[in-house]
């Protein structure tokens, strides 16, 4: 009888495992055939966020040569490596673009014919394009799972759920300020996708409050200008009329930092250096569990310094006092008290030291007099880290990306961390492209973009939502109109996903933050009592396996792909000796 393996979710992720099958398949199945069935109501390989069907405005935030979803030989897994082109060698594009997500679209749907095309032969794809609403069936027997609009289910020896981002129900606070909005005609926009949010409501000239500054933002920045027919000429936007006015502000009150906009020429820091896989392994044999801030982030904060410090000592050694072994060797031994006294001695210059609390929070503790006064200050830091970001004279901050990018391969192994690190990852290393906020300085010099602050709070009363910060005291925004400019959370039991919701109700474990929990070996969904599934597995950011994303930067390790081929490997060794089994 041939196999059956049913993938939920046709995005990158979806497109990554069938890659990682045909490579594998040669050396683990023989199977009599094999099915793989593709469910998502989305094209295949694009998937919902990458579909050719959304604003060609809408942009990648990383250089077009900073994007691929082939292996090579950075990544640590067990299974052949299928080099194959980057974004900019496939679409012929200036590597140093910031393509658009239309093309995007276009290389992950080349991508997906390119895997099912390498598949062996007897094994065959098939595209299902709807929801799954549930997953059925004994642990030890094949496993239906139910489509929308189809009366009957597919019936499957093995699941893997690839479904990306996910919708969410509201949280109470959400629920309270959508009820306060019905009830007094104003507009409120949960937490979502901003490609899928409807705008229209939000009139031209009107106030906007926004709470949320990161990527979410930018895209809402970009349809609600350049989108409304508004253009720029240089530094100076000229608005078409229509555009609404956005105050904006969030947790800390600043957009991420851009892009690095030059390539690090030279020796790279040799990494991991004091966060590996022998400190991982230390981490998980401890008997007393692991807290992210006392236990781990000190190893984090080690191996991020070393990174900075390493480069700075190698390539600008001008700016240093000390010799770069003394003081590396110096650096190993030392306390975290002790070594702020080392790198002060060593790097005169304030400005040259990795300082990561102020890097996360640059607004704590600063206060302005006025708001028009904080417009300024907010320009003035938005140009200090465009100037910062683009000088390769401070090429120690690209140092440091490439150890988050380390860290976070390390990280993937110890499961559910808490969600402040992924929310500092993205901050720091994952924002948008310089051209972005440029485009901000020139909206907010045109007073169609203003700044609230840090700790933005947002209230409902006397009819209107009204917002302020402690970083102008006193000042208060008041409109008709609230967009709450991020992403859903992932949890499992808030997903709007009904496949998700019936999993956690039929036993399926999740962390304190609502995430899936999955075996870390092989991605295989674990039970409250920690048992993993044998017919059930799970990848994404819904679950404590989570990556910086489906694609990587080429040779840099990309723990999705490692993911990707252990549950490949996996499936396919399961389907294999299960073919032996039914033929013996």
């Amino acid at each position: 009888m041939r196999g059956s393996l049913v993938i939920v979710g046709a995005g990158p992720r979806g497109t990554g495992l069938i890659e990682r099958i045909a490579a594998n398949a040669p050396e683990l199945y023989a199977g009599p055939g094999l099915d793989i069935h593709l469910v998502d109501p989305y094209p295949p390989g694009a998937g919902r966020i990458w579909r050719a069907a959304q604003s060609p405005l809408l942009w990648m935030n990383s250089h077009a040569e900073d994007i691929t979803m082939f292996t090579d030989t950075s990544v640590n897994m067990t299974g052949p490596v299928r080099e194959g082109p980057s974004l900019h060698e496939w679409a012929g594009v200036d590597g140093r673009l910031f393509a658009d997500r239309q093309t995007q679209g276009a290389y992950l749907r080349w991508v997906h014919e390119q895997a099912v095309a390498a598949l062996p032969e007897g094994v065959t794809v098939h595209h299902h394009p709807r929801r799954a609403l549930r997953v059925s069936g004994a642990s030890e027997g094949r496993q239906q799972v139910w489509l929308e609009g189809r009366p009957r289910p597919l019936h499957a020896d093995l699941v893997v759920l690839a479904l990306g981002h996910l919708d969410a129900e509201l949280d109470d606070e959400q629920r309270e300020l959508a009820a306060y909005a019905r009830g007094h005609d104003l507009v409120h926009l949960p937490p979502d996708f901003t490609a899928d949010s409807d705008l229209s409501a939000l009139g031209a000239g009107e106030p906007v409050l926004v709470r949320g500054f990161g990527l979410a933002f930018v895209d809402l920045m970009v349809l609600l200008t350049e989108g409304r027919g508004g253009r720029y000429e240089g530094d100076t936007y000229v608005p078409s009329g229509r555009e609404p006015v956005l105050h904006v502000g969030s947790r800390r009150g600043v957009p991420y930092h851009s892009k690095i906009g030059y390539d690090l020429s030279g020796e790279r820091p040799p990494l991991p250096r004091f966060f590996g896989p022998a400190e991982v392994d230390a981490l998980l044999a401890r008997p007393d569990g692991l807290d992210f801030r006392r236990d781990v982030w000190p190893l984090v904060e080690k191996e991020l310094g070393f990174a900075h410090y390493h480069r700075l000592f190698t390539a600008h050694p001008e700016r240093t006092s000390m010799d770069r072994a003394a003081f590396e060797e110096k650096y190993a031994a030392a306390a975290p008290a002790e070594r702020e006294v080392l790198v002060a001695a060593a790097v005169p210059d304030p400005r040259d030291r990795l300082d990561l609390a102020a890097l996360d929070r640059p607004l704590d503790g600063v206060r302005y007099a006025t708001h028009e006064e904080f417009q300024d200050g907010l320009r003035g830091h938005v140009e200090d880290d465009l100037n910062r970001r683009h000088d390769p004279a401070h090429s120690a901050d690209l140092s440091v990306f490439f150890a988050l990018l380390s860290v976070y391969g390390q990280l993937v192994r110890l499961g559910a961390i808490g969600s402040w690190w992924h929310g500092f990852f993205s901050y720091v290393a994952s924002g948008p492209p310089g051209p972005r906020l440029r485009q901000m300085l020139a909206l907010s010099r045109a007073g169609l973009l203003k700044f609230v602050g840090a700790d933005m709070t947002v209230t409902a009363q006397d009819g209107v939502f009204r917002a302020s910060s402690p970083t102008v005291p006193g000042h208060v925004v008041q409109a008709r109109a609230l967009v709450e400019a991020r992403l859903p959370e992932p949890t499992v039991r808030h997903a709007r996903d009904p496949l998700l919701r019936r999993l956690h109700a039929d036993g399926a474990a999740e962390t304190p933050d609502g995430l899936l929990r999955v075996d870390p070996a092989d991605g295989r969904i674990l039970d409250r009592d920690g048992r993993p599934h044998p017919r059930r597995f799970a990848l994404g950011p819904f679950t404590d396996g989570r990556t910086p994303g489906a694609f990587t930067r080429p040779r840099t390790g990309g723990p999705a792909f490692r993911q990707n081929d252990a549950t490949a490997r996996a499936a396919l060794e399961f389907l294999r000796d299960l073919a032996w089994r039914a033929a013996a």
